[in-house]
């Protein structure tokens, strides 16, 4: 990831277009604005690797908050301190309060409408794309540093630990991270 350093002024509109964005067509709550984010910060910008962002959305996914204010802020802070996080931060959330005060007003005067109930609906298989997207990124890394027999086995105990025990996947981040802590504590430094 780039250095934190003064905020120029490019980077400063650099950083408000892109969060600006997320917060424009994160449509459907944080989860769906992670693709968007990876996008951003990963591909178009290049203001971090994969394994930053990774490490970022999983630390972001263990506090409380939304996670993209987490992450606008986090990243922002990254690359242009106070003044980078606020921007970041402000970028992320301008637009959700627009559009909340524009489209939900006009949605809830025209909810039985079918038009208006299709549009929302149609909505969901293109977040849920999205994310599955993604999720095959993830699995493909965790295949190439773990194996896939590990990387297909701790999705599926994963799984099983949050769909089926209801374990909060900060628990199971926190979980994972000591286990990796401890461990490279006790065989040295790796």
């Amino acid at each position: 990831m780039r250095k934190r350093e003064p905020l120029s002024l490019k980077l400063h509109a650099d950083l408000f277009a892109a969060f600006f964005r997320v917060g424009m067509l994160g449509f459907g709550g944080g989860p769906s604005s992670i693709p968007l984010f990876h996008q951003e910060v990963v591909k178009k910008y290049r203001w971090m690797s994969n394994d930053d962002f990774g490490d970022t959305l999983a630390l972001a996914n263990t506090m409380p908050g939304p996670i993209a204010t987490k992450m606008a802020g986090y990243i922002g802070y990254r690359l242009g301190g106070i003044p980078g996080s606020i921007n970041a931060l402000v970028a992320t959330v301008l637009p959700t309060v627009i559009l909340m005060i524009l489209l939900l007003g006009t949605l809830q005067a025209y909810k039985d409408l079918p038009w208006v109930s299709s549009m929302s609906a149609a909505v969901v298989p293109v977040v849920g794309v999205m994310l599955a997207v993604l999720t095959w990124d993830f699995l493909k890394k965790s295949g190439q540093s773990l194996g896939w027999m590990r990387a297909v086995i701790l999705t599926v105990l994963a799984a099983v630990l949050m769909e089926g025990l209801n374990l909060h996947p900060a628990f199971l981040i926190l979980i994972v991270l000591s286990i990796v802590f401890f461990s490279s504590k006790k065989g040295g430094e790796k």
